[in-house]
């Protein structure tokens, strides 16, 4: 009997001893995944290809925008997704800052704005040089992660903004531009963007020597926003790989401005990255459909000077929308969404070909519940951890494949000829 009473004690201890540790476990892992992130973060830079706060600043602050504080946005009814204290929230290392301008400007003044654009990233460097630092090569991003600094490169976003030159575009890189976007949302006469009428069978004569020029300027040449047959030029045109600095995977949405799995491929085969974008637009197949069924219901009630059910009547008209948009709510679009495009890109291409390009501060507020601004990266991050990627993986989306491609496009740059 005392045996009996000494084994069920026994039992007992080491069942509650289980208990105890089973919700040691249970409890761990939010802090652990924090913990892990940060670990990846220190000796890897976060790495984001593409916020369009430049943009923003100009659009929402005007001449304010060169003198203003930018410590803190968070209060600013313009509802900024990016300022000093949320980089640093989300452990950013490395930031492409985006210089887009309207590519509905004639060309010469896409030229003048886009130096002001790039002028202003400049600015905002020599304003906070214990917070940023400027960077045109991967050893450049290194040290400054190494110093505690957020390494800001400068993304050209179109090719309109050359104006057909490749003056303009050395004089782009001279300044410390590190890729173009070979179109934005219009065709130029050079390459197709993905949300225009084709005009042209993928890259005209000049369009690939747009590409090489690159190549040898060691900028990476950008196919986010162009259409499928510029992407396959430019693949096969660059002597460096490419990148897609904020597109997503067009198995699961299947907007133009994404990456097929075709594509998906030759950005495996030549050793090119996808940047994840977060856009809503892109981002869910239910949003898009929605997006487009919301357009087409302002154009029904009122388009003036044609037609509409509610023409001349703006505020009948705005009524009515708001009934419709009762019964037609705007679908969730949640943070699990983007790890499934992230996920979908290495299904295809593999680890070693994705990264982060969140179009920050360029899509409002139309973004995943839980990556609303810059200070959420790490959200995703743990997300991806809870689905078993180990921290060496979360590295290469991190940063680590980015710096790779920025050293081969340095490479090839290194190898080239002078221009003619």
């Amino acid at each position: 009997m005392r045996a009996a009473t000494v084994l069920l004690s026994t039992l007992l201890l080491a069942s509650t001893s289980l208990s105890t540790a089973s919700a040691k476990t249970a409890a761990k892992p939010a802090t652990d995944y924090a913990a892990r992130v940060a670990n990846v973060l220190r000796t890897t830079p976060l790495i984001d290809g593409h916020n369009d706060w430049p943009e923003m600043l100009r659009e929402t602050e005007g001449d304010k925008r060169w003198t203003m504080d930018l410590r803190d946005l968070s209060a600013s009814p313009a509802h900024y997704n990016t300022d000093v204290a949320r980089l640093r929230k989300g452990l950013v290392g490395g930031q492409f800052w985006s210089v887009w301008v309207s590519p509905d400007l004639p060309g010469d003044q896409q030229v003048v704005e886009t130096l002001e654009q790039i002028d202003l990233v400049r600015s905002i460097v020599a304003r906070y040089p214990e917070t940023f630092a400027l960077a045109r090569t991967a050893e450049d991003v290194r040290k400054a992660h190494a110093a505690g600094r957020i390494a800001s490169m400068i993304g050209v976003e179109g090719g309109g903004q050359i104006d057909g030159s490749l003056s303009v575009l050395r004089s782009y890189a001279a300044l410390g531009a590190g890729y173009l976007t070979l179109t934005h949302t219009r065709n130029i006469a050079w390459a197709n963007s993905a949300t225009d009428n084709p005009e042209h069978n993928g890259l005209t004569a000049f369009g690939k020597q747009v590409v090489l020029e690159l190549n040898r300027l060691g900028m990476l040449v950008d196919v986010s926003h162009v259409s499928e047959a510029v992407m396959r030029d430019a693949i096969a045109t660059s002597k460096a790989p490419v990148i897609f600095s904020h597109s997503s995977a067009r198995a699961i949405n299947d907007h133009p401005r994404n990456v097929s799995d075709d594509v998906l491929r030759l950005i495996a085969a030549h050793d090119g990255v996808v940047m994840v974008n977060y856009a809503s637009l892109y981002v869910s197949d239910a949003y898009r459909r929605w997006s487009a069924d919301s357009a087409a219901e302002k154009i029904r009630l009122n388009s003036p000077p044609y037609g509409g059910l509610d023409i001349g009547q703006p505020d009948k008209a705005a009524a009515d929308y708001a009934t419709w948009l009762k019964a037609h709510p705007k679908p969730p679009v949640a943070l699990g969404e983007v790890a499934d495009h992230i996920e979908h890109i290495v299904k295809i291409a593999g680890v070693d070909h994705v990264g982060i390009g969140s179009d920050y501060d360029g899509v409002g507020n139309e973004l995943p519940r839980g990556l609303g601004d810059v200070s959420t990266y790490p959200a995703l991050l743990a997300e991806l951890m809870r689905r078993g990627w180990s921290d060496a993986d979360i590295a290469k989306l991190a940063g680590g494949n980015v710096l790779r491609v920025m050293e081969a496009a340095e490479r090839v740059a290194a190898e080239a000829k002078p221009a003619t």
